[in-house]
């Protein structure tokens, strides 16, 4: 009797496990194979290419070398020059600034959006989301006619003496710069208007009893609870306003060069595969060192503010 039940047991038991494990390979394998696919790979092929020599065309071949890595220092049978150096400056302040004035437009316009009825608040957030379904290319060539030297805007910025007389707006670093935040301006309103929704307005009130106001109130009491959503925003807006080719080429006439052209320039119009492979490592690098910092940073932050209420 006993063996016949631990029998049936381990029956149900290796059927139970079957399940699991038809179930486990149904559900993941599909994710996994895509990552596999289309980001392992591709990035093993680039860390490989970024090794290799630079032959006909452009093309990767053996031997293995570092000289793409030497150009990317700026080390050349020229010389050495820091044009590297500042493409890489240009593009971190670049989306730097970028980043943070695509903040300031988002936090009031987050909180605008939540104190509207509730009827409104998805048709707020569709016209806030609606640019975006359009082609970034398209939304940048809407942004050169704007700003073009016989707009109304040009006219403004040159009667303003902004800008020299016959002059527009574009191209130039202002408009790189606007282009940037304009693409990017959901994908900062978006996960603050999820934490400010969920606000807890007690704590809010509590500082008000304290005698907070202004900064003070907003740093103790509402700072740290979108801390979340402003992570999540700087992530999906810094990464790619970093790696942003499309606007800068354009609404920078090709004048005012930033990492991501330079990356593209070598797989296009001036072809040198290894070399731009190995930028776009050293890309990688900048990015996940940034992502690491602001890491420790937000999370001492949260720590902090946790402390104080």
């Amino acid at each position: 009797m006993a063996s016949s039940l631990s029998t049936t047991e381990c029956a149900h038991s290796g059927r139970r496990s079957e399940r699991f494990g038809l179930g486990f390979v149904l559900t993941v394998a599909p994710g996994a194979l895509w990552i596999i696919l289309f980001l392992l790979a591709p990035s093993i092929l680039v860390i490989a290419m970024a090794f290799l020599s630079n032959g006909d065309y452009g093309s990767p071949h053996l031997p293995m070398t570092l000289d793409a890595f030497r150009r990317v220092l700026g080390f050349s049978v020229l010389g050495w020059s820091n044009g590297n150096l500042m493409t890489l400056w240009r593009s971190l302040v670049q989306s730097a600034t970028a980043t943070v004035a695509t903040i300031l437009v988002a936090y009031p316009l987050a909180f605008f959006i939540v104190s509207r009825r509730s009827y409104l608040r998805p048709l707020l957030l569709l016209m806030v989301i609606l640019p975006s379904w359009t082609n970034q290319v398209i939304r940048t060539y809407a942004w050169m006619e704007l700003l073009a030297p016989d707009t109304s805007l040009s006219h403004l910025a040159q009667e303003s003496g902004l800008i020299a007389p016959h002059m527009g707006l574009f191209p130039s670093d202002f408009a790189i710069f606007l282009g940037l935040i304009y693409n990017y301006l959901p994908y900062m309103v978006l996960p603050l208007y999820a934490a400010v929704e969920k606000l807890d307005w007690t704590i809010v009130e509590a500082g008000r009893d304290l005698y907070a106001s202004g900064y003070r109130l907003f740093w103790h009491t509402v700072f740290p609870q979108t801390l979340p959503g402003l992570l999540a925003g700087i992530i999906l807006v810094a990464i790619p306003a970093f790696g942003n080719f499309v606007v800068p080429q354009m609404l920078g006439g090709n004048k005012f060069l930033m990492l991501g052209n330079l990356i593209a320039n070598q797989f296009t119009s001036t072809p040198d595969w290894p070399y731009g492979a190995a930028l776009a490592l050293v890309m990688l690098c900048f990015t996940f060192a940034g992502l690491f910092a602001f890491r420790r940073v937000a999370r001492r932050m949260g720590r902090e503010e946790g402390q104080i209420l």
